[in-house]
């Protein structure tokens, strides 16, 4: 009999509308996610970190993560998002930590801040100088509540290295990560993991970059509903077909056992180990152990105490 693998998704957008069945503000289907919940759970995963986005996507991200004992949130403000700061830029900073304080003095629930950032690829959402200075307000919230980072990093590494160095105490997962390999190494010596999905696995480069990276620094998700692995993606040639099994429909066509076309989901975080293994040569059952491990150092160890 097979192993049965335990997974750990440290990026899932659950909060997103498609998982209310509104697409571009259109509804096409009832709301599903309890499906899309019972399928990650039938699939292995242990545990889901919902992302917060924003004030008001993180705090319906930590009430989602209080309807089931294995979710969990993270309390931020995106980088193309951080305009949001500008009108009142201590009250907003205040809410987040609030928000933070208030959910884990009563149990603990938000296990990172962010997702925060850099993000040079839409700049036409908010520009450099600020995010960069949200940024910074962001380490502050860190070190105030003594929580890892959940990393976004887009076309930005060097400015991104630049600041965290000046914050040597924190910790935390540069999430979907794309770039090279200098630059994991880069964050991997400060003592950052790399988290990897269906977006860090597009190119033969990205694959290069996967195999150079210490086993023990790896972390997985699905940043659904974004990030699936494509068949036009170079990774896509190592999915297993058992890891292909759940039928996809149209979300005109929707039904409950189904999973909605170009729509990701947690349970789709399988086909990203499967990748990983094959391009790093290593077994699945032991790489998938050790990425396990890594995630609960970085974010559950809390729950051992």
């Amino acid at each position: 009999m097979a192993k049965l693998r335990k997974y750990i998704d440290i990026g899932a957008n659950l909060t997103d509308t498609m998982y209310n069945g509104i697409y571009n503000g259109s509804r096409k289907h009832e709301a599903d996610l309890q499906n899309v919940l019972q399928r990650s759970w039938d699939a292995g995963l242990d545990r889901l970190i919902i992302t917060g986005g924003n004030l008001e996507e993180s705090t319906k991200s930590v009430e989602l993560s209080q309807t089931d004992d294995r979710l969990f949130a993270t309390v931020g403000c995106h980088p193309t998002r951080c305009m949001e700061f500008e009108d009142n830029p201590q009250l907003y900073f205040d809410q987040l930590k609030s928000l933070i304080l208030s959910t884990n003095s009563v149990k603990r629930k938000i296990v990172a801040v962010g997702e925060c950032g850099l993000d040079y690829d839409r700049l036409q959402f908010c520009p450099k100088d600020i995010q960069k200075k949200y940024f910074e307000y962001q380490l502050k919230l860190s070190e105030d509540v003594d929580l890892p980072l959940f990393l976004h990093c887009r076309n930005a590494a060097d400015d991104l290295y630049e600041i965290l160095k000046n914050h040597s105490s924190r910790k935390g997962v540069v999430h979907s990560f794309d770039g090279t390999s200098e630059e994991a190494k880069r964050f991997i010596d400060m003592g950052y993991y790399i988290g990897l999905n269906g977006c860090s696995l597009k190119t033969e480069d990205n694959l290069t970059t996967v195999k150079t990276l210490p086993k023990d620094k790896i972390l997985i998700e699905t940043d659904c509903p974004w990030c699936e692995i494509r068949p036009t993606h170079a990774g896509h040639k190592f999915v297993s077909k058992e890891n292909q099994c759940v039928p996809t429909v149209k979300k005109e066509k929707w039904r409950a056992d189904s999973m909605v076309k170009s729509r990701n989901e947690p349970n789709n975080i399988r086909q990203v180990l499967d990748v990983i293994a094959s391009v790093r040569n290593e077994d699945p059952d032991e790489l998938c152990d050790i990425i396990y491990e890594n995630t609960v150092n970085l974010f559950f160890k809390f729950l051992n105490k």
